[in-house]
């Protein structure tokens, strides 16, 4: 039986057998959804699995594998260059890794396709985006955490050093404490505010914490991609 057209990404591609390819899809209504996407690697001039470009699709079946039945583009995008691009493969891979296949996902998609429109606009840093989204992502998912209360549901105090577990979220820490989170980056990114100073830095550490607790021990591709890109523009 086959679904009606929805919205979707691309979010990871690979090839499968002589000319299809093998897709995972974020879809508005479905979620994470796998798929045989036949002819997408052929000569002809179907729409071709693309990330970043806004879909409607369709498909059929009863298992976990899908087939694509249909895929037309849905709309103009920008092209992602640059950190954006290593930025939007960091977000494709975070959402294929964590996402239970089949679980609708309204907010998250519109999520992510917010963060998409910002990568593509000028910036000076994807920082933001990025931490933002992966509050987002593990908010929706149901691992959130108070940003503003600790463990004790004590409000958290700027001068105050934080860590963070787990099983506690965040709790208070001696000043000096190694790898300690300044309260003051804390309350400044649950409020989105990145222009304290504080803010990315303790955003980064703290996101890099939550989603290693998911994410199990293999590494990122698309983080060790652009890391070393980075690496080959400075020498």
């Amino acid at each position: 039986m086959s679904e009606p057209l929805q919205p979707a990404y691309v979010l990871h591609s690979r090839p499968y057998r002589d000319t299809s390819a093998l897709v995972d899809l974020l879809s508005l209504r479905d979620g994470l959804q796998r798929v045989v996407w036949r002819g997408a690697r052929g000569k002809g001039r179907g729409t071709r699995p693309q990330p970043f470009v806004p879909l409607l699709v369709s498909w059929y079946g009863r298992g976990e594998l899908k087939t694509l039945q249909q895929a037309e583009v849905a709309g103009s995008h920008a092209r992602l260059q640059g950190d954006a691009l290593f930025s939007g493969l960091y977000l494709n891979e975070l959402l294929v890794r964590l996402l239970s296949p089949g679980d609708a996902q309204t907010l998250l998609f519109a999520a992510y396709q917010q963060a998409l429109e910002q990568l593509a606009a000028p910036f000076d840093s994807v920082e933001p985006v990025l931490r933002s989204f992966e509050w987002q992502l593990l908010q929706l998912l149901g691992y959130g955490f108070s940003l503003t209360e600790d463990a004790w549901q004590q409000p958290l105090l700027a001068h105050g050093s934080y860590a963070w577990s787990a099983d506690q979220g965040l709790y208070s820490v001696p000043a000096g404490n190694n790898g300690a989170l300044p309260g003051a980056g804390l309350l400044a990114m649950a409020s989105a505010d990145w222009q304290q100073p504080d803010a990315l830095p303790t955003a980064k550490r703290l996101m890099r914490q939550a989603l290693a607790v998911h994410l199990g021990g293999k590494p990122l591709v698309s983080r060790q991609l652009f890391a070393a890109a980075r690496g080959a523009g400075q020498s």
